[in-house]
């Protein structure tokens, strides 16, 4: 995007005035506050620093050169560092060397960055920020949530800072278009939600992504999964089975794809397909596909189920989606049962088996009219393997159930559980348990050992003492 945007962007409600030829005088910032320069109850010192802060911002940008190229951040920082000096110099403004910094690094926030949430996506610590409206911000450490002193100045505020995410993805939100999904540059996911639907003001909710992606290590480390259970999906992803990760909001369903896509060979053409593009795969021949909402007019969407119809044209050798949640899940089923083994997706459920009614409920979303039994044949045919994560009480994120999808038996889909979470209580606030191998084998097992892969027996918990 162009300064001259991001300048249109940072404007204040004052956009359109004339910057106030009055300047501040005799004194630190906190002076303002005097009887003499404020009367009683006329205004806050937050106020006052406000009302300084779009001062000195309305100079700056009147100043900096709408050409230059934002993307080279150094540069222009150093550019705006100067210019700041100097309007302070040229107005007169005297303040201590902490006001000084609080000022520049919120204008230069405003400008550069995300304005007051700029310190919360540096801060590693924080895993979702939640605005509820200009003055309530609420931000998830280690799984719990907290409220932050950290607000906008004004709903407008908040709305300038949804307008500089959403514009450079080519997305929209007005009073036609009240929501959207977009995505950071780091591919940290956002939602976003304005009046008229939202009652309390602009919602803004950003579920962060690691600037290092987890490692399989880490996630091991966590207790979200244990070694046995890792070296058997990395068998299952080697030998090309189709893997559906179901689990709540939260519970780290984009997170755990991320780490198994790691085990997919290097020499192998992957595509991806999402909403709001967020996989960080690490091999080099990827290709990641991105939706399209309509334009201003209606038109030129693209949708998931477009994508998927598309992405077999593409020479795939796996099809990851980042989410199935309608009537592509038609057109994923076909892609797994047409060749295009391996592939990969996640879908909402609360449980595996909620996981197959979801999936049948979905393919239904396509407006084809299948009998029930067809669409579950469909089902079994094309999934191999389940794999379940939740959001414990705690806040810790855990794999619950790894599930082989077995077969038909009448009507019904058979599935086996191969690991399972046992849940022993809790000590201290946190979960006790331990994700454990049932003691059976999947009868996929001559895939795995097809593609010359052998787990020992003790990987499922036979002949080994639990």
């Amino acid at each position: 995007m162009s300064l001259l945007k991001r300048i249109e962007q940072s404007q204040g409600e004052g956009k359109g005035k004339p910057p106030e030829k009055k300047t501040v005088t005799g004194g630190r910032l906190g002076a303002l506050q005097s009887r003499r320069a404020v009367p009683p109850g006329a205004a806050t010192q937050k106020d006052t620093f406000s009302d300084l802060k779009a001062r000195v911002q309305n100079r700056l940008l009147a100043e900096i050169d709408p050409s230059m190229d934002v993307s080279r951040v150094a540069e222009v920082r150093s550019t705006i560092q100067e210019l700041f000096e100097q309007v302070l110099a040229e107005e007169n403004i005297i303040l201590t060397r902490p006001e000084k910094h609080r000022l520049f690094e919120q204008i230069a926030a405003d400008i550069l960055g995300f304005g007051p949430l700029q310190p919360l996506l540096e801060d590693e610590d924080i895993t979702e920020i939640m605005v509820n409206g200009a003055k309530n911000i609420y931000v998830e450490r280690k799984g719990r949530l907290h409220r932050v002193p950290i607000s906008f100045e004004s709903d407008e505020h908040v709305s300038r800072i949804i307008d500089r995410i959403v514009a450079p993805m080519g997305r929209r939100i007005d009073e036609s278009q009240p929501y959207v999904d977009a995505r950071l540059p780091d591919g940290s996911r956002v939602n976003a939600v304005i009046p008229p639907l939202s009652l309390v003001g602009p919602v803004l909710t950003i579920r962060k992504f690691f600037k290092n992606p987890l490692t399989i290590e880490q996630v091991i480390q966590f207790g979200s999964i244990t070694e046995e259970a890792v070296r058997f999906l990395e068998a299952c992803v080697k030998s090309r089975l189709n893997i559906v990760i179901s689990g709540g909001t939260g519970s780290g369903k984009t997170t755990l794809l991320n780490i198994l896509s790691a085990f997919i060979p290097p020499d192998e053409r992957i595509l991806t397909i999402e909403n709001a593009a967020e996989l960080q795969l690490r091999q080099e021949h990827v290709v990641t596909l991105e939706s399209r909402p309509p334009n201003i007019e209606g038109k030129g969407e693209v949708t998931i189920r477009d994508l998927v119809v598309n992405a077999l044209r593409m020479r795939p050798d796996r099809i990851i989606v980042g989410e199935i949640r309608d009537g592509a899940a038609l057109d994923m089923l076909q892609a797994m049962n047409t060749g295009h083994d391996g592939s990969m997706t996640t879908a909402h459920s609360n449980s595996p088996r909620d996981t197959l009614a979801r999936l049948e409920t979905m393919t239904l979303m396509a407006g084809v009219d299948l009998p029930q039994r067809a669409i579950r044949e469909q089902i079994a045919s094309a999934i191999d393997l389940i794999v379940h994560q939740e959001r414990m009480r705690d806040g810790t994120r855990k794999v619950v159930n790894i599930t082989e999808v077995s077969g038909m038996e009448g009507d019904v889909i058979t599935t086996t559980d191969i690991f399972a979470f046992e849940h022993v209580g809790y000590e201290q606030g946190k979960v006790v348990g331990r994700l454990r191998p049932t003691g059976l084998r999947p009868k996929f097992m001559d895939k795995i050992e097809a593609a010359g892969i052998h787990l020992p027996p003790s990987v499922f918990g036979i002949g080994r003492r639990r």
